[in-house]
């Protein structure tokens, strides 16, 4: 008699821990697409921002105007922009304290900046260890899935006079069922997280490298005595 060993039907046949496997697998598996395209998302977002103040910023405007342009637009700029404002902020409430030692300005100028630098990356990093997780973890669930689903298969056919290739493939193709799917789960994370990486190692390079710059303009600008232009 012909059996049905389609994907739906044995893990409909299969037992209620292969079930719950197979479940939590299918669950974390969405949950993991949906972290994918937002991180997609978000990261375009991030490296399109951070152009359009790069180009701003280096088309000779003043520090003054894009101080002034960068507070306005606070709910809606991007990490480069926030990170130049923390550090002109800085900048100029020492100098409101009438602080003149070119030293101080420029530290307390470097420190706010690094200060807003890892809470930009703290954010742009999100959702990143959760794929990192479910990565590593989802093919040992998916094992153990396949382990007890193979346990049951046997101690049902412990009770059988004559065991055939037919009567033990379908238990067994059940339980392999746990591993394809916790494979099917883990994979994409896994191609994702080392994407994003990569992808933020990138942005958090070019991020280092603006403070970089604008602490030597601010300390070209203490130099002239002027910090409103560069």
């Amino acid at each position: 008699m012909n059996q049905d060993l389609s994907i739906v039907s044995l893990i409909l046949n299969a037992s209620w821990v292969v079930q719950a496997v197979v479940a939590l697998l299918v669950g974390v598996s969405i949950a993991s697409w949906a972290a994918i395209f937002r991180k997609i998302i978000a990261l375009k977002k991030v490296q399109k921002l951070n152009d359009e103040f790069d180009r701003e910023f280096w088309s000779g405007t003043s520090l003054n105007d894009l101080f002034a342009g960068a507070a306005q637009n606070a709910k809606h700029s991007g990490p480069m922009e926030r990170i130049f404002a923390s550090g002109m902020r800085e900048f100029q409430k020492l100098r409101e304290r009438h602080i003149t030692d070119p030293g101080t300005l420029l530290d307390g100028a470097r420190r706010a900046m690094r200060a807003s630098y890892q809470r930009e990356l703290d954010a742009i990093e999100a959702n990143l260890s959760f794929l990192a997780t479910v990565g590593s973890v989802s093919p040992y669930v998916g094992l153990f899935g396949t382990v007890w689903g193979i346990m049951h298969a046997f101690t049902g056919l412990a009770a059988l006079e004559q065991v055939t290739l037919a009567t033990v493939a379908p238990g067994i193709a059940e339980a392999l069922v746990a591993t394809a799917i916790g494979l099917f789960a883990a994979i994409p994370a896994v191609v994702a997280y080392n994407r994003f990486s990569h992808d933020i190692d990138r942005v958090a390079n070019r991020l280092e490298t603006f403070i970089e710059e604008f602490s030597n303009i601010l300390q070209r600008n203490l130099g002239a005595q002027s910090p409103s232009g560069h």
